[in-house]
């Protein structure tokens, strides 16, 4: 499987389940390279930004379960 780099946002809104969200962070540490996290206070909003290097099963592993969890929206960018 050929290995990539890309870039993840995940905006976390207050009915987001912050914990679930860390989880499954954690459980993909093996392919991130960096994080960040920035409150948006004025918007009631959270952003996490991934930075990330891996093959496209793990990356969409990752932002799919993120995807899927309410509150939670995601976009991913991936360059070869």
């Amino acid at each position: 499987m050929e290995v990539r780099l890309g870039a993840v946002i995940v905006l976390l809104t207050p009915e987001s389940d912050v914990q679930r969200v860390n989880s499954i962070i954690s459980e993909h540490g093996e392919i991130i390279l960096g994080r960040q996290g920035i409150p948006l206070r004025d918007r009631a909003t959270n952003i996490i930004s991934l930075v990330l290097e891996g093959d496209t099963d793990r990356i969409g592993s990752l932002t799919g379960q993120l995807g899927r969890l309410t509150g939670v929206r995601v976009k991913s960018v991936l360059i070869k």
